[in-house]
């Protein structure tokens, strides 16, 4: 009884890879869209983000800016283990074909949280936003982001319809070294002369803004920027 029982279940392993030949192959599409399916764990679907506040959006950024962030994760001006891990070997030519991708979707953004902070708080970071500090060399927000706030092309992003605690968290990683940009950083120039209020205010202030039915970049600045920026200036 024990060897008949044996002997089945050898013939039936044996049969395995036969049949396994004969279930026809799943074919995966070899596009930009499918291999970029492995950002949605963190991005959410399409870029839109998800709902844990340190990942911010990338869909619809200017494809410059999504192309020399990638770059900075690669050559390590930027920090996140897994973004390191998923761009370290690839090439240019990959990293603007994925940055282009994510730069041509625009789906809806949802509305912004409500952001629990003092009437003050907020007059502090829009006065911050659109008019910056002259007396200290801080400029406005809206200097280089563009008047909508919504970025310029080919490199500037938008600061509208990100999470707060993700603009909080990128100030602070200016501010301690751990997050760089292409020489002149001018950002890091910036976090610096702000205090952790100042920061706190600002991002409550663009955290609270309605979005405008169009949040697509602005299609090239319109005024010189305040300071020289190593990623957006020759």
């Amino acid at each position: 009884m024990c060897r008949d029982l044996f002997i089945a279940a050898a013939l039936a392993l044996a049969a395995l890879p036969a049949a396994a030949q004969s279930q026809p192959a799943v074919r995966v599409e070899d596009t930009i869209a499918q291999r970029a399916a492995a950002c949605t764990a963190c991005h959410g679907k399409e870029g839109r983000a998800t709902p844990d506040g340190y990942f911010p959006r990338i869909a619809g950024k200017p494809q410059g800016y999504l192309y020399n962030q990638l770059v900075n994760f690669r050559e390590g001006r930027r920090r996140y283990p897994m973004m390191t891990y998923m761009v370290a070997h690839l090439s240019d030519a990959y990293l603007n074909e994925l940055a282009a991708y994510y730069a041509s979707l625009h789906p809806p953004y949802p509305a912004p949280a409500p952001v629990k902070v003092s009437a003050q708080v907020l007059e502090r970071g829009r006065a911050l936003v659109l008019n910056g500090d002259p007396s200290r060399n801080i400029p406005a927000c809206v200097a280089c982001h563009g008047q909508q706030l919504t970025g310029v092309n080919p490199a500037i992003p938008g600061l509208l319809g990100l999470p707060r605690d993700y603009l909080n968290a990128q100030f602070g990683a200016w501010k301690t070294g751990t997050r760089k940009a292409a020489a002149p950083d001018c950002m890091a120039q910036i976090a610096a002369r702000l205090t952790s209020e100042e920061i706190s205010a600002a991002s409550a202030w663009l955290a609270s803004q309605p979005l405008a039915a169009d949040m697509r970049p602005a299609a090239a600045p319109t005024t010189k920027l305040p300071l020289p920026c190593g990623t957006v200036t020759p």
